[in-house]
């Protein structure tokens, strides 16, 4: 539960900060993983980065238990990522603008697999677009957001959508495959 790290009183930031420090260091020692000030990455999140493929956390991030995250990804600042969230930046990568909610059992898949007929499942041809979501988005528990897609600033996707176009900004959407509810 990150937002408890930032409600801390300063007696448990004496002991909170420097734990914090040794996860943040551990990560950044073995990856390309980037952590800006004031971040907090839950040791059970599981971050895999390599050369070409960073992943970014601006300042103020918050990542629970659980989260599986494999770059390349730039998330900017205070975006939260809840338990149990998958974010694969395929070739292409994923963005996340400032201020970003998203919520626990979010897929986010910035790559896609062919469907040619004359060829067996795991020998397709594998594409990446990537994937952009904007800033003061949120999005709803255990929504899916396909390659290729968009979604605008201020954008609201609801619980369990599949996103698989793009989104207007300031706009909320919901359903399988997501479609336009009202403007925010």
């Amino acid at each position: 539960m990150p937002w408890l790290y930032f409600s801390l009183k300063p007696k448990h930031r004496a002991w909170a900060e420097p734990w914090q420090k040794c996860v943040q260091d551990r990560l950044t020692s073995l990856e390309t993983v980037h952590i800006a000030e004031g971040c907090f990455v839950a040791p059970e999140a599981r971050i895999f980065a390599e050369p070409g493929r960073d992943v970014v956390l601006g300042s103020g991030c918050a990542i629970a238990a659980e989260v599986f995250v494999h770059g390349p990804a730039k998330l900017g600042r205070n975006v939260s990522l809840n338990a149990r969230v998958s974010l694969e930046g395929g070739a292409a990568g994923v963005q996340i603008g400032d201020d970003t909610r998203i919520a626990t059992g979010v897929a986010i898949y910035a790559f896609d697999h062919g469907l040619d007929p004359e060829r067996k499942i795991r020998e397709q041809a594998v594409r990446s677009r990537g994937i952009v979501i904007g800033s003061d988005v949120w999005i709803g528990a255990n929504a899916c957001i396909t390659d290729g897609v968009t979604i605008g600033d201020g954008a609201v996707v609801g619980a369990g959508s599949v996103v698989t176009r793009d989104v207007a900004a300031g706009t909320i959407v919901g359903g399988a495959p997501a479609r336009y509810i009202r403007a925010r």
